[in-house]
């Protein structure tokens, strides 16, 4: 795993294991997870979506405390995967970095509490996992604006962005900052969802 440009963004790139039957890869491992981020994944809930190509799911985030970190992969297809620092007082509040998730790669994102998540469906039936370290609580599930022009996030060009009812009314970044939706750096530091496992004797 290696970090992104974002604080609490990490890609991880599998080895894959290719001969006559197919391919196989460590989706995910705890030992190599941990020992790069510093941290637990205590798995929650685990969502799959499948969009056309086009569709736009996000920019998406959760009110911390709790929060809900998350761990994505494009199991078919392929997506633009964006994380956006939503993160008031944070080095790199406003500022996002998008990576391409597909079934070739088989690359996976974990995006830390606080920290936006959306993507773009380049392909159709393009087929998104996310683990997630909290359940869906519809009471503290936010949004801003994908096409937000003060985010400026870049979509892919030659597509005619599809969002969903809720998404297209989600409000840009500033107001969400003005209505005090958005969660505060510090705060995000302070409580993560699945902090390290303290060490013990035999690692010390």
């Amino acid at each position: 795993m290696k970090p992104l440009s974002l604080e609490g963004a990490w890609l991880y790139e599998p080895h894959l294991h290719e001969d006559e039957r197919g391919t196989f890869l460590e989706a995910f491992r705890s030992e190599t997870f941990e020992r790069a981020t510093g941290r637990r994944l205590e798995l929650a809930q685990v969502n799959c979506s499948t969009s056309r190509r086009g569709v736009i799911r996000g920019v998406h985030f959760a009110d911390v405390p709790p929060g809900q970190a998350k761990y994505v992969s494009c199991v078919r297809g392929a997506v633009l995967d964006v994380v956006v620092d939503l993160r008031v007082g944070s080095p790199t509040y406003r500022q996002w970095e998008g990576v391409l998730l597909d079934d070739r790669d088989r690359r996976s994102v974990f995006l830390s509490e606080g920290l936006g998540h959306a993507f773009q469906a380049l392909t159709d039936d393009a087929t998104v996992v996310y683990l997630t370290t909290s359940g869906y609580d519809p009471a503290r599930e936010h949004g801003v604006h994908p096409l937000d022009p003060e985010l400026g996030i870049v979509w892919a060009p030659g597509t005619d962005p599809v969002l969903s009812p809720k998404d297209d009314r989600a409000p840009g970044i500033a107001e969400a900052e003005a209505r005090g939706l958005l969660p505060r750096h510090e705060d995000c530091v302070r409580h993560p969802s699945s902090p390290a496992a303290p060490l013990s004797e035999e690692t010390l």
